[in-house]
């Protein structure tokens, strides 16, 4: 059933009392977002009689072999388009070949999983508890994803506002991981807590209930945050993928766009967790995740027994693009191109001796493409707009989160013993003591 988000201005809506609000913000009923638009019935009755007159037309006395033809004729003109939608490299560019040489296994939490009841990670036997969607508004829109809308909402009962996540159809085991993963990190540190899941009775979309966070958008947020506000955000950062981690789950999506920071309170929080997997030393899992831009040269290559440290290149990428005040760092137009961009930094002998390690033949194609760089110093990235923030010991952290072979990067725990943050852990022991 297709749904129609309503246009809120539209509505007259019934004002509710605020205590501590001056002006009135107008609310909706969350159900009312599902009221079926007039266009999808119209839609659906002209299909539904479409598709009577087709079934009643397929059994006219044609003979099979003209029949036959029009299937193949048919058949060749869809793969035809289907060629032509592709792009040119993609058609050219197979998948890398992995020869069976060193089966990769993450070095830190690898047995979360192994040591953990079937129940903790075997999401798709959870059993969804759904809430009351009626006990929710929504009051505006605040951003949109590739699988959801999300409100700023409000809690009729108490006025607490909140976070709501309306998910756009997706499998129901998606669904299902995603609010496992949620409720097995809920109250670690920095991770956004989810409060609810409720959904509409007619449609049946599920919509995910979070704590409020008031964010600043990062391209706003980060042009203005000094050498320690960086230090101090990327260890609250950390301190949400340890902890995921040492709960036998990657998030695959760090980015920017998914961590929120209330920078009145100094407060980080870990979102969009719809994209995590449950680790599982030796699975091979998708390599079609994280945003482009922090895609890590595991999932590039078509290497699939990642883990954890797939979380620690993107947050690298994140890092550097603050650090340098280049957003994003690696600017890669594709998939393809990503890599290339990447290889014009860290140099291809670099890239090559990752790939023998692991046994991976890149199709010749993305070769070529990938051609011959050296490796680039950090410091060429250093100008008189960014010397602040890229000092020694940023670099040298950079350096050490941003290595191809992801066995060699930092793990979130080491990351976090890196002198790059010593004033933070320093000023953590000074609050603790007195």
């Amino acid at each position: 059933m297709a749904i129609r988000l309503l246009n809120f201005t539209t509505i007259s809506l019934h004002h509710h009392h605020h205590h501590h609000h001056h002006h009135h913000r107008p609310r909706l009923s969350l159900s009312l977002l599902f009221s079926p638009s007039p266009i999808s019935s119209s839609l659906a009755s002209t299909l539904s009689f479409l598709r009577g007159i087709a079934s009643k037309t397929s059994y006219s006395a044609v003979s099979q072999q003209q029949q036959q033809q029009q299937q193949q004729k048919l058949r060749k003109e869809l793969l035809l388009k289907e060629l032509k939608e592709t792009e040119t490299l993609a058609q050219k560019i197979g998948k890398a070949i992995r020869h069976p040489g060193f089966p990769s296994k993450s070095r830190v939490y690898a047995d979360v999983n192994v040591i953990r009841p079937k129940e903790y990670w075997d999401y798709e036997s959870l059993i969804v508890q759904w809430g009351e969607q009626d006990d929710y508004e929504v009051v505006r829109k605040v951003g949109r994803g590739k699988y959801s809308e999300v409100f700023e909402g409000v809690h009729c009962t108490d006025n607490e506002k909140c976070i709501i996540k309306i998910l756009k159809p997706v499998k129901k085991k998606k669904i299902k991981r995603e609010i496992k993963i949620l409720q097995n990190l809920c109250g670690g540190p920095n991770i956004v807590k989810l409060l609810d899941i409720v959904r509409d009775q007619q449609s049946k979309t599920p919509s995910l209930i979070f704590e409020y966070v008031n964010n600043t958008d990062f391209k706003v947020l980060y042009p203005t945050l000094s050498d320690y506000d960086i230090r101090y955000y990327i260890y609250e950062l950390l301190k949400a993928l340890d902890y995921c981690h040492s709960q036998g789950i990657m998030h695959r999506d760090v980015k920017p766009h998914n961590v929120m920071i209330d920078h009145e309170q100094r407060k980080l929080r870990l979102i969009d967790w719809g994209l995590a997997e449950f680790y599982h030393p030796g699975k091979e899992y998708n390599v079609r995740v994280a945003s482009r831009y922090f895609k890590g040269p595991e999932l590039l290559v078509d290497l699939q027994d990642y883990d954890y440290s797939l979380d620690l290149w993107s947050l690298g990428c994140m890092f550097a693009g603050m650090i340098f005040r280049k957003e994003p760092f690696f600017y890669g137009h594709d998939n393809y191109d990503q890599l290339v961009k990447i290889a014009k930094v860290l140099g291809t002998d670099e890239l090559n001796a990752y790939l023998n390690k692991y046994g991976i033949e890149l199709d010749p194609h993305l070769l070529f493409l990938v051609g011959r760089h050296s490796r680039k110093p950090w410091t060429k990235f250093i100008n008189a707009e960014n010397q602040h923030l890229a000092l020694p010991e940023a670099i040298d952290f950079l350096d050490k989160l941003l290595r191809y072979d992801h066995l060699e990067r930092l793990t979130a725990k080491e990351a976090m013993a890196h002198p790059y943050f010593y004033p933070i852990r320093n000023a953590e022991s000074s609050r603790t003591r007195t």
